[in-house]
C-alpha cells in the first residue's frame, strides 16, 4: 500500500520541529534505541547500558556515576515515542545492534544478571523475614516469661530503693552481690538483723570491732567504700545491665543507638562526660591491669576506680582507633556469666559492624575525592548531633513501652538486620571484583 505524499510533508515538518537531542543516547549521542532510564533520571539505549555494566561492573550511571537502585526496565512512554518520531532511525539501529554478535552477548548477560538478582531478592527476602519472625516470637516468649516471672520487677527494686527502707533480707541480697570474698561475712549480718536504716550508720571503728571483726583489711576497705556508694547515691549501684537501664533509661537507650552508629565518637563522649561512672570501667574490662593479690577479692568497683597505667592506655587507644567495635565486644564477653544470651546477641552485633566497616573504608578510600570529604563530614556531624539532641530531648516524653521496644529491637535485632547488610555487601564486593 502507497503512503500517501501530503502527509509526508507534515510528518517530516514535525520531527524537524522536534530536537533530536531531546532523544538522544548519553553514550552513543544517537536516537534512543529501547531507552532505559535509571534512578538518577538519565537515559540510555539499553544495549549501551549492557555494554558498559559488562565493561565497568558497577551499577552505576555512566554519566553522573549514582549509583541505581534495582535493575533498569526500558522506559515504554520513551520507547514509544522515539518509535512514532524517529521510526526509520530506530529500525536501522535496531538491525544493526541484531546483527552484531557482540551487543546481542552484552544484552543477554545483561538480562541474565537481573534475573538472577530478582530471583535472590526474593530468596533473600523471604529467609531473613523468617528468621525475623522466629526471633521476634523467640524474644516475646522469652521476654514475658522474664517479666511474668517477677525476674524484672525483683532486680529493679534495690536500685529504686532508697537504702534506709531496706529489709534485714535486702542488706543481705546486697552483700551477695558484692561478691565471693562478702560471703564469710553473711553469717554475722544476719544474726545482727542489720536493716538499712543499721548499715548506712557502719563506719571503719563498727566494723573492725564485735561482732562484725573483719580483720582482712582489704575486704573491709571494700566494704567501706561499698558503703560510701549507698550513702552517696541513696540506692543500690546498678549490678546488671537491666538495673542499669531501670536507673539510667535515658542514657542506656542512647548508648545502645550510639556505640552502634558512632563508637568512636561515643566513647569520646564518655571520657569527657562520664569517666568516673562509664568510661573507666570500659577501660578496665577491656584492657584489664594485673590481678589483685588476694584472691577473694573481687570488688569492681574499687579496681575499677583505679587510675588506667600507661600499658592499659597504649592498649585502649589502638583498639580505639583502629577495632572499636572490639572494645563493645570484649566488654559484653565480660558479663558473659551473668547476661548470656544479651552479651551473646552483642559480641555477634559488634563483629558484624566491624565488617561492615570494613566495607565502608573499603568503599570510602576508592569513590570519595577531596571535593566530597567536607560534605561528608559535615552530614556524618550532622547526623550524630542531630541523634543526640533526640535523645536528649524526647526520649522523657516517650512512653515506657515505646522505649522498651526501641531498647530491645537495638539490642537483639540488630544483628539479623545486619547480616542482612553484610550479606549484600558481601555480594556487591564480589560483583564488582569479577
Amino acid at each position: 500500500m502507497e503512503r500517501n505524499p501530503e502527509h509526508q510533508p507534515a510528518q517530516s515538518e514535525q520531527s524537524n520541529s522536534i530536537s533530536e537531542s531531546e532523544f538522544s543516547c548519553h553514550c552513543c549521542y544517537d536516537i534512543l534505541v529501547n531507552p532505559t532510564t535509571l534512578t538518577c533520571g538519565h537515559n540510555f539505549c539499553r544495549h549501551c547500558l549492557a555494554q558498559w555494566w559488562e565493561s565497568s561492573h558497577k551499577n552505576e550511571c555512566p554519566e553522573c556515576r549514582e549509583k541505581w537502585e534495582g535493575f533498569p526496565k526500558t522506559n515504554i512512554l520513551l520507547r514509544d515515542a522515539t518509535d512514532r518520531l524517529f521510526g526509520e532511525v530506530v529500525n536501522r539501529r535496531k538491525s544493526e545492534i541484531d546483527s552484531n554478535l557482540q551487543i546481542s552477548q552484552s544484552l543477554y548477560a545483561f538480562q541474565r544478571y537481573g534475573n538472577n538478582l530478582g530471583r535472590m531478592r526474593k530468596n533473600h527476602r523471604g529467609f531473613f523475614s523468617g528468621v525475623l519472625t522466629a526471633l521476634t516470637c523467640v524474644a516475646v516468649v522469652v521476654l514475658v516469661y522474664h517479666w511474668s516471672s517477677g525476674g524484672g520487677e525483683q532486680q529493679e527494686m534495690l536500685s529504686s530503693k532508697a537504702v534506709p527502707l531496706w529489709t534485714a533480707e535486702e542488706v543481705l541480697s546486697w552483700l551477695e552481690q558484692l561478691g565471693p570474698w562478702a560471703r564469710p561475712y553473711r553469717e554475722t549480718f544476719q544474726q545482727e538483723k542489720v536493716n538499712g536504716r543499721l548499715l548506712v550508720i557502719l563506719g571503719e571503728e563498727e566494723l573492725n570491732k564485735h561482732p562484725y571483726s573483719i580483720e582482712n583489711q582489704a575486704h573491709r576497705q571494700a566494704l567501706l567504700v561499698e558503703l560510701d556508694r549507698l550513702k552517696t547515691l541513696g540506692v543500690k549501684p546498678p549490678q546488671n545491665l537491666w538495673e542499669y537501664k531501670a536507673a539510667n533509661a535515658g542514657k542506656s537507650l542512647f548508648l545502645v543507638y550510639a556505640l552502634k552508629r558512632s563508637p568512636r565518637l561515643t566513647i569520646f563522649y564518655l571520657y569527657l562526660f562520664d569517666y568516673t561512672k562509664t568510661f573507666l570501667p570500659l577501660l578496665h574490662t577491656c584492657c584489664p591491669s594485673a590481678q589483685n593479690n588476694d584472691p577473694l577479692l573481687n570488688n569492681r568497683f574499687l579496681n575499677m576506680q583505679l587510675q588506667p597505667s600507661r600499658g592499659q592506655w597504649v592498649e585502649f587507644l589502638v583498639k580505639y582507633c583502629l577495632v572499636p567495635y572490639q572494645l563493645i565486644a570484649e566488654f559484653a564477653w565480660d558479663w558473659l556469666t551473668i547476661h548470656y544470651w544479651t552479651s551473646c546477641f552483642i559480641i555477634v552485633n559488634a563483629m558484624l559492624l566491624s565488617v561492615l566497616e570494613v566495607f565502608a573504608m573499603w568503599k570510602l578510600w576508592r569513590r570519595t575525592t577531596i571535593r566530597s570529604i567536607p560534605l561528608m563530614m559535615w552530614n556524618y556531624w550532622w547526623k550524630v548531633l542531630s541523634q543526640v539532641l533526640a535523645f536528649s530531648l524526647l526520649w522523657p516524653l516517650v512512653p515506657q513501652f515505646v522505649y522498651n521496644c526501641f531498647f530491645y529491637w537495638a539490642l537483639y535485632f540488630s544483628p539479623v538486620i545486619n547480616i542482612d547488610r553484610m550479606i549484600r555487601q558481601v555480594m556487591l564486593f564480589d560483583r564488582q571484583a569479577r
